[in-house]
């Protein structure tokens, strides 16, 4: 059986941290070394970070009808006239983490947003890191009961260019999607993946 060797935030140091730019977004390029398996420290390690925080998302779901919530919305980063792929993604309801918030507000406010829903029950499901190779961001996933028939339409907000389009599919629709590659994610993936597992707990707890 391997060891486990469980290094902290105290194993790493922060030789320099510079920033490079400032936008929707920030990039940072990080100096730093750290301790390794073997032992003793690395040599200089250099690595630009995009620092995006923290997300929301919500597993939209509805027990008695036995659906989830899709929202549909272009996405630059899955722009490449090399593929056949659509750029529109089926994802969850999410929403960037401002200073302030809570995850669980950002929640709640971000399914009236773009799905014109209003959430009950919301617990939280898990929480991941997004590619921390390169990325600083932190997604919290919560599950959620709505009334799926309250979803349609068009929603988001004109100041953030939002044009997001609903979708009111199958639980089962919806995990073949995610199974067939329509669904392509990572966020809708393991939310889908999560339902898919605990669905029937939800059912009993929500019905």
């Amino acid at each position: 059986m391997s060891e486990i060797t469980q290094f902290t935030q105290n194993d790493i140091e922060i030789i320099k941290d510079e920033s490079l730019y400032k936008g929707f977004f920030n990039m940072r390029k990080i100096h730093f070394r750290h301790k390794l398996f073997a032992g003793g420290w690395s040599g200089e390690v250099t690595r630009e970070l995009l620092v995006k925080g923290a997300a929301s998302a919500v597993i939209a779901y509805d027990p008695k009808l036995d659906s989830v919530i899709l929202v549909e919305q272009v996405r630059i980063g899955a722009y490449d006239p090399k593929l056949p792929n659509s750029p529109w993604l089926f994802e969850l309801i999410a929403g960037m983490v401002e200073e302030g918030e809570t995850p669980e507000n950002v929640a709640l406010r971000e399914s009236v947003e773009e799905a014109g829903v209003t959430v009950e029950n919301l617990q939280h499901a898990l929480s991941v890191w997004d590619s921390p190779g390169g990325v600083l961001e932190r997604i919290h996933l919560f599950a959620g009961k709505v009334d799926s028939t309250q979803a349609k339409g068009l929603h988001g907000l004109a100041e953030e260019h939002e044009d997001i389009r609903v979708h009111v599919v199958s639980r089962d629709t919806a995990y073949q999607w995610m199974q067939q590659g329509k669904i392509d994610n990572g966020i809708a993936v393991m939310g889908l993946q999560w339902l898919q597992l605990n669905y029937q707990q939800l059912q009993r707890e929500w019905l």
